[in-house]
């Protein structure tokens, strides 16, 4: 097979990495919360019913800004049934996934939750623009953020938390666009109140972040149009505008699901260049971030039928997709896209964090365990700090039904603060290793570290409860530095993380 190439040179970057850009999600959906986030009567739960199996591996994971509570839930949620003593939370029916919510963790467990996965968790609330508006968003930002001195956060610290949350990052609304969605309006009506909404938040704190909801997907009939309408709303008043994408094989067509990145990066550059061109209309020197703040792999086809045969449970399991290597090598794939674009996507919110389409998996009362999908992200938060190094692949190709020909080489590399790089490289031959061939230009490298790979000769190798282990990265073999040249093979169908010194 012909080689794979491309120069790395500090000359040539693409920015630099946002923390946040390895984020996560967690909304109140199946067994994300409870047995999962929260368990009470946990053997390793502490005093406040977290999980420490849990916690210990969320760690492991590198999260860093985690979205609460929703999703879809967020458009029938009232903040203030999940505030105060437990005993006297209200029981609600949960429209988005036909559930019982019981309330019993709201906002303060989710805070405390933060703060024991360490200080590089920020917390990212979404507000309820769908049954409520602008009343009850400033209602929450007093009670969260105000130090005291006012019924609603005297109120927080009657319910024992004196100290103010700090909540920084706020979603205006979930997937407004989407007719699915509980209070679903239209571009203008939804701008309008996401830019009354923003405006009151910066009345009380002019340094809040704002995310105005973008397209809830790129297929949307209305897409870019609702991004231009929201955002001639609001520019002047947000910082970013979402993103949200799932990708699932359809039909068979592995191949298609191989180059599912493609369809992000264009994604990406179709929103960068909408926000570009209203932000020009306006006249304006602002740039709107992006916010990707869903992204997975989900099969999404097996999720209408178990929601529709719902009868209001509680914590039921759903959208609990179990990972391959497959998966995992995708994954890595649509991780490589947001490094790719780091210089406009500054958030990104992996849906979501346990049990739920996620990379964290448990049983109640049982063990925890890690994905295939858990690995990818992991390396890619410990390694991708720092400034993107652009490169441009020169590599094979092959056919895919949805995107014509795709390289069989999708690459980035993140040089560290210490000088080092990280090469994240993925090879989607599902059958033939791929030789790679890396130039480097000034900056004095002269050794690898190390090459790890997740692959496996069974594509569909998963981990699960009985077979916690079954998949693990491993060391590649061969891997030099030698002149200033970086070479390397591949192996099938898998995700590299090369460290060069």
């Amino acid at each position: 097979m012909r080689t794979a190439r491309f120069t790395l040179d500090p000359a040539f970057t693409v920015g630099t990495v946002d923390p946040r850009l390895f984020g996560s999600f967690v909304e109140h959906l199946g067994r994300c919360v409870y047995t999962g986030v929260f368990e009470p009567g946990h053997p390793t739960a502490d005093a406040d019913g977290i999980r420490g199996d849990v916690l210990d591996l969320v760690r492991e994971l590198g999260v860093t800004a985690v979205r609460y509570p929703g999703g879809n839930f967020v458009s029938g949620y009232r903040w203030e049934d999940s505030v105060g003593p437990v005993e006297e939370r209200p029981r609600r029916l949960d429209l988005a996934w036909r559930s019982t919510e019981t309330n019993r963790f709201g906002l303060s467990e989710y805070i405390s939750f933060l703060r024991k996965i360490g200080p590089q968790a920020e917390p990212m609330m979404a507000l309820n623009l769908g049954t409520r508006g602008v009343a009850e968003a400033l209602q929450l930002q007093e009670y969260a953020n105000h130090p005291g001195g006012t019924a609603l956060s005297d109120l927080r610290a009657e319910h024992g938390d004196k100290d103010p949350f700090g909540i920084r990052l706020w979603c205006l609304g979930n997937e407004m666009d989407g007719p699915w969605q509980t209070g679903h309006k239209t571009a203008a009506e939804y701008g309008r109140t996401a830019a009354e909404t923003a405006r009151a938040m910066r009345q009380i704190d002019p340094g809040v972040q704002l995310v105005a909801c973008g397209s809830s997907c790129r297929s949307m009939p209305t897409f870019a149009e609702w991004e231009a309408t929201v955002l001639q709303e609001t520019y002047d008043l947000v910082d970013h505008i979402s993103l949200h994408a799932y990708y699932e094989p359809l039909d068979g067509d592995v191949d298609s699901f191989l180059a599912s990145a493609v369809d992000m990066e264009s994604f990406i550059e179709d929103v960068v260049a909408t926000c570009d061109h209203v932000g020009a209309r306006l006249k304006s020197r602002k740039k709107i971030n992006l916010s990707f703040d869903e992204w997975n792999v989900w099969y999404m086809s097996r999720t209408e039928e178990q929601v529709s045969a719902l009868d209001w449970p509680e914590a039921p399991r759903l959208l609990e997709d179990n990972y391959s290597i497959l998966d995992a090598v995708v994954l890595g794939s649509l991780l490589i896209a947001l490094l790719r674009h780091a210089d406009r996507v500054t958030v990104a919110c992996l849906a979501q964090l346990v049990n739920v389409i996620a990379p964290i998996m448990t049983e109640p009362g049982g063990p925890a365990w890690r994905q295939t999908t858990f690995f990818p992200f992991a390396q890619a938060s410990k390694y991708g700090r720092g400034e993107v190094l652009d490169v441009r692949v020169d590599s094979p190709t092959y056919g895919t039904k949805k995107y014509g020909e795709a390289d069989l080489l999708h690459a980035t590399a993140v040089r560290g603060e210490d000088g080092t790089v990280t090469v994240f490289a993925v090879n989607r031959s599902r059958t033939e290793p791929l030789p790679l061939d890396v130039t480097l230009n000034g900056l004095g490298l002269t050794s690898v570290t190390g090459h790890s790979v997740l692959a496996d000769a069974d594509p569909d190798a998963r981990n699960t409860l009985a077979e916690p282990d079954r998949v693990v990265p491993h060391a590649a073999e061969g891997t030099t530095l030698d002149g200033g040249r970086l070479t390397a093979v591949l192996e099938p169908l898998s995700w590299n993380v090369i460290r060069l010194a």
